[in-house]
């Protein structure tokens, strides 16, 4: 599984439409192949930080995810309403048993 987290923060005035962006993305992403799961969440510290997290089956199914033009669009229409850069990190994990 490969798993994605990635954050962005929102200036005051841009908050609303950042997060409006966020779900639009997000909810077209959980129809993808390989899509697990993925989600937004605020950041309980500043909340106009919004924090990303998904799982993909496969490395295949995230580069899939990533040449999708809506995708890219998304990345784009994010950066004039950012008020610092946005991050995203890459994990290719195993679930562990419990002990």
């Amino acid at each position: 599984m490969i798993l994605v987290t990635g954050s962005v923060t929102a200036r005051e005035d841009s908050l609303g439409e950042i997060r409006r962006l966020s779900l639009e993305h997000v909810h077209r992403s959980r129809r993808e192949s390989g899509c697990i799961s993925h989600a937004v969440h605020v950041d309980c510290e500043n909340p106009l930080r919004l924090v990303f997290i998904e799982q993909w089956a496969d490395r295949a199914a995230l580069s899939a995810h990533f040449k999708v033009t809506a995708s890219r669009d998304f990345v784009r229409a994010l950066q004039p309403l950012a008020a610092a850069s946005s991050t995203l990190e890459i994990y290719d994990a195993t679930r562990l048993e419990r002990p």
